[in-house]
């Protein structure tokens, strides 16, 4: 509204003017004003004092100032349930919200940072880190091909490729592409003490086994026998069949030492695959210790369990499995680049064939 040249005191004057007998044409003339302003003037202010106008024109000032008031509180509250549902923790976060409020509701940069509370240096700071384009493919390729391997993993493998950085800097990229690993359920936790495992100090010292099973996309099941060296948790054998006997397992186990050698004790639980006349037999004939772990108690044959626990996760968890032929080429697979590729954080992060070739070079210097 434009505001008049004449004040409440000027105003009232004039009309006290007219009321005194001069005719509305002189009052007009004499102030310069038209006659249209005059009774304009007579109709807000006709019948009031000095006091009165300026009191009136207190509370109108009030009323203005509470309506803007209100009409920014509204807005305020319009703001703030616009971006209720958002977590504005990271900086990134902040300053999208920012923006987001800028674009739809019209305000200013500085009145959204006061209403959102965010500092308006984070908003206005321009990130001067590089994209890492190159380190984020890379890693992006390494976890789409090995999906539950974490970011210590990909740390390792992005080594072997040449592609050297901080640990921390891979671990932010690893969140920024939303890269983790989902844990899958919980796990029992043992009660009471446990008397740690004594770790062999050299290779065929001790071999653990133990089944595991899984299912064809038909919904048949099949059996998968693991075999590990304790000392450099190489995977000795995985064979995989719809059924597994006491006979086969002494047959299998007759093949790996014909690869590698006679261990000199071999540790599993009490199936009765494992405690039949068979495998009994062929202790006997290869004059090699078995011992067998207590009942409910496998925490005593962790090696081969946490084995399993890697093999489960990391491809029967994964793939599918058409026929028998094709579980054993992917197990295949799979065992290959276990011993040959896949970093093992208890070796220090090398593979466990690389481990083992680095302890029979030791013990022949020795």
């Amino acid at each position: 509204m434009k505001r008049s040249r004449f004040t409440e005191e000027q105003i009232i004057a004039m009309l006290k003017e007219q009321e005194a007998g001069m005719t509305t044409a002189d009052v007009c003339r004499k102030h310069g004003v038209s006659s249209a302003t005059f009774y304009k003037f007579k109709a807000r202010y006709g019948g009031l004092e000095v006091s009165d106008a300026r009191r009136l024109k207190a509370l109108v000032d009030e009323n203005g100032k509470l309506k803007r008031l209100l009409a920014e509180a509204m807005l305020d509250n319009a703001i703030l349930k616009d971006v209720a549902g958002k977590k504005m923790v990271a900086p990134g976060v902040r300053r999208e919200a920012v923006a987001h409020v800028v674009a739809t509701h019209g305000v200013s940069q500085r009145r959204a940072c006061q209403v959102l509370a965010v500092d308006r240096s984070s908003v206005r700071y321009r990130s001067l880190r590089p994209d890492d384009v190159e380190a984020r493919a890379a890693m992006k390729a390494v976890a789409g091909e090995r999906r539950r391997f974490g970011y210590r993993r990909i740390h390792i493998m992005l080594a072997r490729q040449g592609i050297v950085m901080n640990l921390k800097k891979l671990r932010r990229l690893y969140r920024e592409e939303r890269l983790q690993v989902r844990r899958r359920g919980g796990r029992k936790r043992a009660l009471g003490t446990r008397r740690p495992m004594l770790v062999p100090d050299a290779v065929n010292r001790r071999w653990s086994l133990d089944f595991v099973s899984d299912a064809f996309t038909d919904g048949r099941r099949f059996r998968v026998l693991a075999v590990v060296d304790d000392f450099s948790r190489e995977c000795l054998a995985l064979v995989a069949d719809t059924s597994l006997s006491g006979h086969r397992v002494a047959r299998e186990l007759d093949a790996v030492i014909a690869r590698r050698g006679r261990p000199q004790m071999i540790v599993s639980d009490n199936g009765t695959e494992l405690t039949s006349m068979a495998i009994l037999t062929w202790c006997q004939r290869t004059n090699v210790a078995w011992h067998y772990i207590a009942p409910g108690k496998p925490m005593q044959n962790a090696f081969v369990e946490s084995f399993i626990g890697r093999f489960r996760d990391e491809l029967l968890n994964e793939a599918l499995f058409s026929s028998l032929q094709d579980a054993r080429e992917q197990i295949r697979a799979w065992r290959d680049d276990y011993n040959h590729h896949r970093p093992h954080s208890g070796l220090g992060n090398i593979p466990p064939a690389e481990f083992a070739e680095k302890n029979r070079l030791e013990m022949r210097a020795a």
